[in-house]
């Protein structure tokens, strides 16, 4: 069939509330036809169908409506039963315009969540019932379980502590009040605080300092209630304080400052708002939930699996002392050119490290099912197999000798076309060697890696897409008529370690040899003899270095049986570490069990403030997770039910995942993503349903905007954001990118699209019930936002590391969350503009805006007036030095004057993160950017306001940078960690240890802080000496978006 497009759907992808032909297919075998809006719900159309069968035959027959559903082919192919009544149809979009009405089967409280879920995650759960996949199986039922006792253990909290999973409080890093400069003096003033009570009009003033606690602020409210309305006095226990238009409380032991709302009004000098809640509404918000979990529980049997059956003729694999070996049979759908010859290449992987030499098969002729029919040996005895072996393929052709060009070398034979990878494990998941046949459906190579073949980074699942993927069939050999077990290494006998021998070998020497490699933190490769040393010192590192574990896994011989065991029994003894060195060994390096199952020991000790902060990159890492069922699966799950806001975030990382991002990332998104998804989403799916939906209309919106066949105007937009279904879908939704902020009701008069490529859309929204400005969101679709993503949350880390030494340097990390493949959301920075237009507005041409050094003060000036210009300035000078380091540490390319802004308050901030890590643009082979981070003169002059003799200011500036750059090369191991975990990811620019070389540089890792500092100072001068390169760069992109058609 030729491409094009077919059925219905360009139908369905027309604007406006046309009606349109539909036929209904009814149990009774009368056919309808008749005209339905597509705006119409799936509920109204089935009473129009009930109205239109009152005056056909059989109409008796039918009964209630709620006995039925409609059934329809969807865009995929596939038959969909409509559960969720409230879809419109043009949201369902049947392939054909024909709706079946069928008898209802099963349980409808089951069906209608599932049906939800489908949507949510974009999967129907029939997929992963296709699988019957015995593993995908029993992971389910196992965690499905575990989600509902944790939901039902959740729902008999009393509410106080109910609370601390729904609405977890949003608190800043440090508890002292944001005052600065000028400010400073003022610090033990009393804040006013506006206060009411639930369902009444009146509102009180009061003031309160800011240490105190939310306890002292609710006495306060109640004794003036009780002052005004002569009322009898309540107790502050019984109530709890809510943000106005929020889903945000105010409770706890902590100081009224450290609430985030509380100290960004305080910050913008504003006056907070807070309604006093009883607890009885509380109450009703957890007994509306619980009766939402418990329809979902009753409709499911309560019975649990039946138990694994018990290990009968087993042996251990430890007494088999042959060689490991595999029968390769033959290969399937392969496409290669006829004058080429096919080869397997097979490895055995522990993590990163290959256990023996990689093994390759014979040469066979190309065809689309070559055969093979041969042994593959490892020089590996099968005792000698560490637990999480795993075996990796390669498929390639090679041109034949006889053809080849004279003069070539032997070794360019290798590999001249790649063709397919793909890997298994060598045990399942309940540790038995495998034994029969396996098809491995392979993932393409990519065509130009030029470098191994081999990929054991890469997922252990099969190509899902097995109709059209190259295959490869092996055979894992019965070497014993019974089943062969990897034996539990806690029940292994491990011999005492003869202390004379340590003695023998501990001088002084050896130890200053382990000192140094210690205390290198880049030492990742080591030579034979500091393998030796590390290995026979391993209780020193332990007792000594405890956090460079990390090391001695690496030099661990893990295709000895020996040592393993000696390694995982050292691991028992082995100290928590924290966090900063614990997250590393998440990496596809280590493995092992024992391994992965101590780090998760001292992950359990972050906070749940901490957790967030490492969310992207610990959601990035399940794909090195080999099986379904491990301690990272569940730690994610259980924190996730445990905080509300945990979950929200985890599930939107969860969704982006099992979107493709292209070449990079081909992984078991249906098997690992899909399943923790649907898990998560079955006890807390309402409303990520809700937005979902609005998603859809979104992408609508942006693809109308983006591919009219004329130009679209603004005025197209609000008025197709003014229909019915758009205004319904887009409103009262749950950002999520802060879900304690409610967008009520989108502002069609004041949405927009930007003039940029991909035309995001600028939404707004107002909410009645709070203060302040209008909610901004930009949607912009066909970007990768995953990278703006990642650099922003290091710069919110960077701020919180900074506030915890006492230093706020008035970042703005805005929020940024992609929500799939070229899609996602950012929050918008209001009262703010860019540096260009600002220096456009004061100029009255391009060429010239870029050197006219007094626009960014004049604008201060303007928009300040004189009491409030001076710390407009401090704003400037602190959140420019923030910029500063952050833009130089990660790396930050592309800094032109679009994508620095500045609010109305001073703080500056930066925009758009499409190249890091030290990527930065060039033009006809010549680097445009060649300063270590933007400080122009401008920047100096209002630093100094105005005075270029205010040379006391600018040095206080400079000790901001050098100060904070300081505290981040403290936390260097930190960064470090939190990049390596995002190779996986598929970011272009971020793909090996090679692209993080650019951070360890940036932060000096290994040096000390006298030779960082000496070094930053170095590029703090280049930046400032250099910056008329940085005007000119800025002209340059100024003349030529100007020009711009």
């Amino acid at each position: 069939m030729p491409p094009g497009k077919y059925g219905m759907q360009e139908e369905w992808e027309k604007e406006g509330d046309q009606g349109i032909l539909m036929d209904f297919l009814l149990p009774t075998g009368i056919f309808l036809k008749f005209p339905v809006s597509r705006n119409d719900t799936i509920k109204s159309i089935k009473k129009m169908v009930w109205r239109n069968a009152r005056s056909e035959a059989l109409f008796s027959g039918l009964g209630d409506p709620d006995a039925y559903v409609f059934t329809c082919i969807n865009q995929t192919a596939e038959r969909e039963e409509l559960e969720e009544e409230s879809r419109r149809i043009n949201d369902v979009r049947p392939f054909m315009c024909v709706l079946r009405l069928v008898a209802r089967e099963g349980d409808r409280v089951e069906k209608l969540t599932n049906t939800q879920i489908s949507l949510l995650i974009g999967k129907g759960l029939h997929e992963f019932e296709a699988q019957k996949n015995h593993e995908v199986n029993e992971f389910r039922t196992k965690m499905r379980t575990f989600c509902e006792e944790k939901a039902q253990e959740r729902q008999m909290l009393p509410w106080q502590q109910w609370m601390e999973y729904s609405f977890p409080c949003d608190l800043e890093p440090c508890c002292s009040p944001p005052m600065s400069g000028s400010m400073k003096s003022k610090s033990t003033k009393k804040i006013f605080i506006n206060v009411k009570f639930e369902a009444c009009d009146e509102s009180f003033m009061l003031q309160q300092d800011p240490q105190d606690f939310p306890v002292a602020l609710m006495r306060s409210a109640l004794k003036k209630k009780a002052t005004v309305f002569r009322s009898v006095r309540q107790e502050p226990e019984d109530y709890t304080l809510q943000v106005n238009g929020r889903w945000e409380f105010i409770y706890g032991k902590h100081p009224l400052c450290q609430f985030k709302y509380i100290f960004s009004c305080l910050r913008n000098g504003q006056n907070p708002h807070l309604t006093m809640v009883d607890h009885t509404t509380i109450s009703k918000y957890q007994e509306e939930q619980g009766r939402m979990c418990s329809q979902v529980y009753k409709s499911r049997s309560l019975s649990r699996p039946p138990p694994l059956p018990l290990k009968k003729n087993t042996s251990s694999l430890w007494s088999i002392n042959e060689p490991f070996y595999i029968n390769l049979v033959q290969g399937s759908r392969v496409n290669a050119d006829e004058g080429m010859k096919l080869v397997v290449q097979a490895g055995l992987f522990h993590g990163s490290e290959l256990l023996c030499k990689v093994v390759t098969s014979p040469e066979v002729a190309v065809s689309s099912e070559p055969l093979w029919d041969q042994n593959l040996e490892f020089d590996i005895n099968v005792a000698d197999l560490p637990r999480m072996s795993r075996l990796c393929f390669a498929l390639y052709a090679v041109i034949e000798k006889a053809k080849k060009p004279r003069g070539t070398k032997k070794k360019n034979k290798k590999a001249d076309c790649p063709i397919a990878w793909v890997n298994t494990m060598v045990f399942d998941y309940k540790d038995q060697l495998k034994t029969g046949e396996f098809l491995l459906s392979t993932w393409p190579s990519v065509p130009d890696d030029k470098g191994d073949l081999l990929n054991p980074m890469g997922t252990v699942e099969k190509n899902p897409n097995v109709d059209s993927a190259a295959g490869l069939l092996i055979r894992f050999h019965n070497i014993r008529p019974h089943p062969l077990y990897y034996p539990p290494l806690d029940k292994v006998h491990i011999p005492k370690r003869q202390k004379h021998i340590l003695k023998a070998i501990f001088v002084s020497q050896s130890y200053m040899k382990l000192k140094e490699i210690m205390d290198n933190k880049n030492y990742t490769e080591f030579f034979e003899d500091e393998k030796e040393l590390l290995w026979k010192l391993r209780t020193e590192v332990r007792n000594h270095y405890p956090e460079s574990l990390s090391k001695l896994l690496l030099i661990t011989k893990w295709n000895k049986r020996e040592d393993v065991v000696q390694m995982v029994s050292l691991l028992r003894k082995w100290p928590d570490l924290p966090a900063i060195h614990a997250l590393e060994l998440l990496d596809y390096s280590f493995p092992d069990p024992a391994v992965r199952s101590f780090t998760i020991r001292c992950l359990r000790k972050l906070s749940d403030d901490e957790l967030l902060q490492y969310l992207i990159q610990l959601v990035q890492v399940l794909k090195y997770e080999s099986y379904l069922d491990c301690d990272l699966t569940t730690f994610l799950l259980e924190r996730a039910l445990s905080n509300w806001r945990i979950g929200h975030f985890l599930f939107w990382h969860l969704s982006e995942r099992l979107q493709p991002f292209g070449k990079h990332s081909p992984h078991q998104a249906l098997n690992q993503t899909g399943n923790l998804t649907h898990l998560y989403t079955l006890t807390s799916s309402s409303e990520m349903c809700v937005f979902n939906e609005a998603l859809g209309k979104m992408k609508a919106l942006s693809d109308f905007v983006k591919s009219g066949s004329q130009k679209m105007t603004v005025d197209d937009l609000k008025l197709c954001i003014r229909q019915e279904s758009y205004l319904e879908a887009l409103s009262d939704l749950l950002s999520p990118l802060n879900p304690s902020i409610v967008l009520s009701e989108i502002c069609a008069d004041k949405c927009r699209f930007m003039d940029s490529k991909m035309k995001p859309l600028w939404l707004l929204y107002k909410n009645p019930q709070a203060q302040g400005d209008m909610v901004g969101i930009i949607f912009k679709n066909g970007d990768d936002l995953r990278q703006d993503m990642l650099t922003l949350q290091m710069i919110q880390l960077m701020e919180n590391l900074w506030k915890k030494e006492g230093l706020d340097l008035r970042m703005i990390p805005y929020a940024c969350l992609s929500t799939g493949n070229k899609m996602g959301l950012i929050e918008v920075v209001k009262n703010s503009d860019t540096i260009a237009n600002i220096q456009r507005n004061s100029s009255n041409s391009a060429a010239t805006a870029a050197f006219n050094k007094d626009a960014l003060l004049n604008w201060l000036k303007s928009k300040n007036p004189e009491d409030k210009l001076d710390q407009a300035i401090e704003e400037f000078t602190l959140s420019c030095a923030g910029y500063c380091v952050a833009t130089y540490v990660l790396g930050i390319g592309d800094r032109h004057n679009d994508n620095i802004m500045i609010r109305e308050t001073g703080q500056l901030f930066h925009i758009d993160f499409g190249h890091f890590l030290g990527n930065f643009k060039r033009k006809l082979g010549i680097n445009r950017e060649r300063v270590p981070f933007i400080l122009t003169y401008d920047f100096v002059h209002v630093i100094q306001q105005g005075r270029t003799n205010n040379s006391e200011k600018f040095e206080r500036f400079r000790e901001y940078c050098e100060r904070a750059y300081k505290i981040l090369c403290r936390n260097g191991t930190l960064f470090v960690n939190l990049f390596a975990m995002m190779k996986a990811a598929g970011l272009p620019e971020l793909t090996s240890f090679k692209d993080i070389q650019y951070l360890k540089d940036s932060l000096a890792l290994g040096k000390s802080e006298e030779e960082a500092l000496k070094n930053f100072k170095v590029k703090f001068n280049e930046a400032l000496r250099e910056s008329w390169k940085t005007k000119v760069n800025w002209m340059m992109h100024s003349l030529a978006k100007d020009n711009r058609p």
